[in-house]
């Protein structure tokens, strides 16, 4: 028998990228701290414009561009610049 069948599930991986001058990205912040706590899980938020470059920032700057608020699950998208709240909860089941 394999133990990792009896392993308990991760918490999916949830990230808003943001950027700071982005009113939209701090309500749907707000929109999905609650849902996501709901799951085990935390948001990581990423703005692109704050805290230095990294590689990751560079990545996320080039694929997404202005295009923000940008929710990811598991590095999926699951949303852009607005989210229903099932579709989250759809993408955290499934993760």
């Amino acid at each position: 028998m394999n133990s990792d069948n009896n392993s308990p599930a991760q918490p999916a991986r949830v990230q808003l990228i943001s950027r700071s001058t982005c009113g939209s990205c701090a309500r749907v912040h707000q929109q999905i701290l609650p849902i996501a706590h709901r799951f085990g899980t935390t948001v990581e938020v990423i703005e692109l414009d704050r805290g230095g470059v990294t590689k990751e920032k560079e990545e996320l700057a080039q694929e997404f561009g202005d295009r923000v608020p940008v929710v990811l699950v598991d590095d999926e998208e699951v949303a852009c610049w607005e989210i229903d709240d099932d579709e989250l909860i759809a993408a955290l089941e499934q993760g």
